[in-house]
C-alpha cells in the first residue's frame, strides 16, 4: 500500500495495490497490520456506506466529541468526491486549517482522517458510493456539524452554495468561530 502525507501531515492519502487480469481485479483495501506499520493504528468498529444520487451532494463537516471521537478511513467504490478534513484540535499547529483530496473509484485511493478533525465531502459525479470505516460507533448526542461553506474557513469547494444539495442538519451547522470559542478537542 502506498502512503502519502498531505499538507496536514496527520491526514494521509492511501493507494491499495490492485491486481487485475481478464477476469477483473483483486485488492486488499484494509489490513490492520499493514496500516499499523504505516502509523495508522486503530480498531475500526463500524463500516458506513452512503449513496449520493446527484453531483453536488455535500455531507459534513461532521465530527463526534470525546469519548466518541472517530478516526475515519474513507474510500469511493463508484464515482468520485472532493474530501475535506478540517483540523479542530485547539492545540494543533494546523488548528483551523483544512486539506482536500479527490478520492475516486478510478484512482482507487483512500483517505485517512484521524480523531480531532471535522470531515465532509462533496460528490463530483452522480451515483457516487462512499464506504468508510470509523473507530467509534455513531453516537448522535456526540455528533456536531460545522457549516461546510463557512466564509471564515474559505474551503475551496468546486460548486457554489446555490447548487449544493444538503441535509437539514448539514445546512444548519455551526460557524467555525462558534467552535473556536468552545472547542471539543
Amino acid at each position: 500500500m502506498q502512503l502519502e502525507a498531505l499538507e496536514i501531515p496527520d491526514v494521509k492519502l492511501l493507494v491499495p495495490k490492485k491486481f487485475g487480469d481478464d477476469r477483473g481485479f483483486f485488492s486488499e483495501t484494509y489490513n490492520q497490520a499493514t496500516l499499523s506499520a504505516l502509523g495508522i493504528d486503530h480498531d475500526f468498529v463500524q463500516d458506513n456506506h452512503s449513496l449520493s444520487r446527484d453531483t453536488g451532494v455535500v455531507r459534513g463537516l461532521h465530527f463526534q466529541c470525546e469519548p466518541h471521537a472517530q478516526a475515519k478511513l474513507v474510500r469511493v467504490v463508484r464515482g468520485r468526491i472532493l474530501d475535506v478534513a478540517l483540523d479542530i484540535r485547539k492545540a494543533s499547529p494546523t488548528f483551523g486549517r483544512w486539506v482536500t483530496a479527490e478520492i475516486s473509484a478510478t484512482e482507487w485511493n483512500q483517505i485517512y482522517i484521524p480523531k480531532g478533525f471535522a470531515h465532509g465531502f462533496m460528490t463530483l459525479e452522480p451515483d457516487t458510493e462512499v464506504i468508510y470505516k470509523v473507530s467509534s460507533t455513531y453516537a448522535p448526542d456526540a455528533e456536531r456539524t460545522i457549516i461546510w461553506n463557512d466564509p471564515d474557513l474559505g474551503i475551496d469547494w468546486p460548486l457554489s452554495s446555490d447548487n449544493a444539495t444538503l441535509s437539514a442538519k448539514d445546512a444548519d451547522g455551526m460557524r467555525f468561530a462558534d467552535y473556536r470559542a468552545n472547542p471539543a478537542f
